[in-house]
């Protein structure tokens, strides 16, 4: 009989396989509680939505935060998801010492088309289990914002958020702790003429 055993990575052990070059450049993958998972390929909306929301994050949120673009961040559950964005308060080493943790993530996004359901559940999960107070998808299939916030952990052990919103192409969203910043959805969605 044989058996099949899952090995499960710590992050200093992706580190250094990354360090080696175990991966190419060109692999799109991240650390989910110690498995490493390959991430979908970008399509064309999901490129131009991304595009656009950094220009219009960045432009809102210079001298504010930073705006991190799929680049890690360190969660305990033994993950180093690389979100589409996050956005970090500032730090004196702009993180050379580290990747961006808990404590000083203010909002994780995803931009999801073909990954919606992975989204959806895993990411939401992890970063719910991580305490993340705060997180969007923007959605392309449904062409919606999903603006999650308020993590708990359910009877089942599970995580998730108590709050779930959905805004339009067409409205404006608040960025969380800088209230007075208005993203215009419409600026970001790609609308199809």
């Amino acid at each position: 009989m044989t058996v099949a055993i899952e090995k499960r990575f710590s992050s200093a052990e992706y580190h250094h396989l990354t360090e080696i070059g175990f991966f190419s450049e060109d692999d799109h993958i991240e650390l989910i509680k110690g498995k490493i998972n390959y991430m979908a390929a970008k399509g064309t909306f999901h490129t131009v939505c991304c595009s656009r929301l950094n220009k219009n994050l960045s432009l809102l949120l210079e001298n504010v935060a930073i705006v991190r673009c799929q680049d890690p961040i360190l969660l305990p559950s033994g993950s180093e998801p690389e979100p589409d964005f996050a956005i970090v308060n500032f730090k004196d080493d702009d993180y050379l010492s580290h990747h961006p943790t808990v404590e000083d993530i203010i909002l994780v996004i995803e931009i999801a088309d073909s990954s919606i359901e992975y989204d959806q559940k895993v990411k939401l999960e992890l970063y719910a289990e991580a305490n993340l107070n705060y997180y969007w998808i923007f959605n392309l299939l449904d062409f919606q914002l999903e603006s999650y916030s308020n993590p708990y952990q359910k009877h089942n052990g599970k995580f998730a958020y108590s709050q779930q919103q959905i805004y339009l192409p067409h409205q404006t969203i608040s960025l969380p702790k800088f209230p007075e910043l208005i993203l215009d959805l419409s600026k970001v969605f790609v609308m199809i003429k």
